[in-house]
């Protein structure tokens, strides 16, 4: 799930030196309806204060901050009282005394000597709070700063705007910033000598800027999806390496995603970014009797086709991530319809550092919790015209959101599969899910929305926390065995209805704040100081120990019902709907704990992906006239599912891509060793 906003990083809101004064913000989605506000004052004294709260899709963070800045601009004090986009508790303080500093949150706490300038990175803070790095960051020619507990951020400007006429002009200027998170943060702030926050935006979601401004954050996310298409241009001629001409992949051990099985050393043929042959290792393969252009020397290791994340929210950025995880496809389950087709046009383009991407249309029913993406639509005409649109536009099926009315459901689903789409999503407020299996969903995203079924009932609203709430305390008192879900596990093995169930991001239930999340326990001592700091953060509140025994019960047995699915005949597809890449290889790890061989689980990511996003013709195995999105894995998954990680070379197309060269582009620390193709 989404951490909203909880990293973002905007300009400096306040100063010691600055007379009382307030500042506000307004947060906007879908083209501009209000969503939230961040109000920033600050007293004669120099003490800030921030009021911040943002709800979107029924969640999200409510933050009151209060923070005092040294000379230097970084803080001297702070604090951060409030709840997370789920409910957790907020409460952190840090505080500098001379060279010492001490920090505490709900997640961790420290003490550290520090000498000169250096700022405390806040794990929960608004965009406000974390802001404060970047006027910092101005005062330092060198464009560093140290950050504590540890890291070093820096910035550079990307572009600059004169918004407005006359007295009412300003000049704002487009950042960069980098050494928090695994991206760049991007933010809009003033040209002043000591800069402010204007607008922090994500483009094709949402946008926060100064209120009297809010008509301009349109053109400001113009100009950012630019700069932002720039660079990843950039990043993609860097990290692209071109498989010209023929290219053999000697002596390989090929998975047969059909079977699930693991086949005799092979070699694997080449050629226009497609597969022309596949034979016996040693066989004597070439193109027209030419030697191969390039040649992979496999040694052994197993080599799959490329992974399909069947549960993605793509955007410009996370590519890399998947990419380098061995992900050469994302279905996209919901986006703002034209980001996503200019990211789809600049993927097939060549121009972006991308997977490809399987179209999922979004439709959401009005309300106070709707989700901003795709349509929003009150009537049955109004949903057809956005059945339309996505058929016309090449879309494979549609994805049914919380707040769809139920009165239309089933003939919205009739008429979708009349155009020839799938159908598939949440299951709408008021309803369960075996209402919207036999009303003509294909397709359940999310393990919760399928175990709703028996905690729910016509007046129990979803849209709300409660869909998270009510599995995390009831599902471990659901028996199992028990006929209503022996009933309704054999409604959906009868009617292949899919299960899609992103068992990894439904983690938080069980998550206790200062531990470290298993979904990346795996990972965690690869990544940079303030992800791995950002993964001990919790969502959900638990705060007694037989509330964290339930919870993590509870999540025990959603690893157990997938598993009991999958026997059952109920076809499982593996996707993430949180962080890109990783969360998908840690899915199949959950899989294979709920029952699955190694092979099984894999085959969830290939050929049931394939068949269920409809490309199976064109890729999802190891079979010639298909597509070369391949994968080769530095060890065998097939025997430890552990081993998906170690991806040490990706195929696309006519692309090869290190995932070493990705990862340390990201200050991350790679997985494996890179098999490089080597020219004639």
């Amino acid at each position: 799930m989404k951490r909203i906003l909880s990293l973002s990083l905007a300009m400096l809101l306040a100063s010691p030196a600055l007379a009382a004064e307030t500042v506000r913000y307004v947060a906007l989605v879908d083209g501009g309806k209000s969503a939230g506000h961040q109000i920033v004052t600050t007293d004669d004294d120099g003490l800030t204060h921030v009021d911040y709260i943002f709800k979107d899709n029924g969640r999200g963070p409510e933050l009151k901050e209060t923070f005092r800045l040294a000379s230097d601009g970084t803080f001297t004090s702070y604090h951060v009282q409030g709840n997370t986009t789920l409910g957790s508790s907020v409460d952190e303080s840090f505080g500098r005394d001379g060279d010492r500093v001490w920090w505490k949150s709900t997640s961790d706490h420290g003490e550290q000597s520090v000498t000169g300038t250096a700022l405390y990175t806040p794990l929960n803070g608004s965009p406000a709070s974390d802001g404060v790095a970047l006027a910092a960051l101005a005062r330092h020619a060198d464009g560093k700063l140290p950050l504590i507990p540890s890291g070093t951020l820096s910035m550079r400007k990307l572009a600059e705007m004169d918004l407005g006429q006359g007295q009412q002009a300003r000049k704002v200027q487009l950042l960069a910033v980098t050494g928090v998170g695994l991206t760049p943060r991007f933010v809009w702030a003033t040209t002043d000598a000591q800069p402010r926050l204007f607008a922090l935006i994500y483009p094709g979601w949402m946008q926060l800027i100064e209120e009297p401004w809010k008509a301009s954050a349109a053109q400001l996310e113009a100009r950012q999806t630019q700069a932002e298409v720039d660079l990843l241009e950039d990043l993609q001629k860097q990290l692209a390496h071109p498989l010209a001409g023929t290219t053999l992949i000697r002596n390989a051990r090929v998975f047969d995603s059909e079977k699930a099985t693991l086949g005799a050393p092979s070699d694997v043929l080449l050629q226009g970014g497609r597969i022309v042959s596949v034979s016996a290792a040693g066989a004597a393969v070439s193109n027209a009797g030419n030697t191969p252009d390039n040649q992979i020397d496999a040694a052994g290791r197993v080599l799959m086709p490329g992974l399909f994340d069947m549960h993605g929210h793509v955007d410009r950025w996370s590519g890399g991530l998947n990419i380098a995880a061995g992900v050469t496809t994302v279905r996209d389950m919901g986006n703002d319809n034209a980001t996503l087709q200019k990211i789809i046009a600049e993927e097939k383009a060549g121009s972006l550092l991308s997977t490809r991407i399987v179209p999922a249309g979004f439709i959401e029913g009005e309300s106070p919790m709707s989700a901003r993406n795709g349509f929003v639509i009150k009537t049955l005409d109004e949903a057809k015209r956005a059945v339309d649109w996505y058929a016309a536009n090449g879309y494979v099926q549609v994805k049914i959101y919380n707040s769809f009315p139920s009165g239309i459901l089933r003939e919205t689903a009739a008429y979708a599969h009349a155009k020839g789409l799938r159908v598939s999503g949440h299951v709408p407020a008021t309803m369960r899910a075996q209402d919207v299996v036999e009303q003509g969903y294909d397709e359940i995203q999310h393990i919760n929305q399928v175990l709703l079924n028996f905690l729910v009932d016509d007046k129990t609203d979803t849209r709300t926390l409660q869909r998270f709430y009510l599995p995390a305390e009831k599902i471990a008192d659901l028996d199992f065995d028990s006929k209503p879900v022996q009933d309704f596990i054999a409604l959906l093995a009868s009617r292949k209805t899919v299960i899609d169930p992103t068992l990894t991001t439904f983690d938080f239930i069980r998550q206790r704040a200062g531990q470290l999340s298993p979904a990346y326990a795996s990972i965690s001592a690869h990544m940079p100081p303030d992800v791995q700091r950002g993964f001990r953060s919790a969502q959900m509140k638990i705060n007694d120990e037989a509330t964290a025994v339930r919870y993590e019960r509870s999540y025990e047995k959603m690893v157990e019902f997938v598993g009991r699915l999958h026997r059952a005949g109920v076809p499982i597809v593996a996707g993430t709907d949180e962080l890109a890449g990783f969360t998908l290889q840690r899915e199949l790890e959950l899989y294979v704990q709920a029952g699955m061989t190694p092979g099984e689980a894999l085959q969830t990511a290939t050929w049931n992906a394939a068949t269920y996003s409809r490309a199976l013709d064109d890729r999802g195995t190891v079979t010639p006239g298909k597509r070369a999105d391949l994968i080769l894995i530095d060890g065998d998954p097939t025997r430890d599912i552990a081993d998906i990680r170690k991806v040490a070379l990706v195929v696309k197309g006519e692309t090869a891509y290190y995932p070493s060269e990705i990862h340390q582009a990201m200050g991350i620390r790679p997985f494996a060793e890179p098999v490089r193709a080597a020219a004639r």
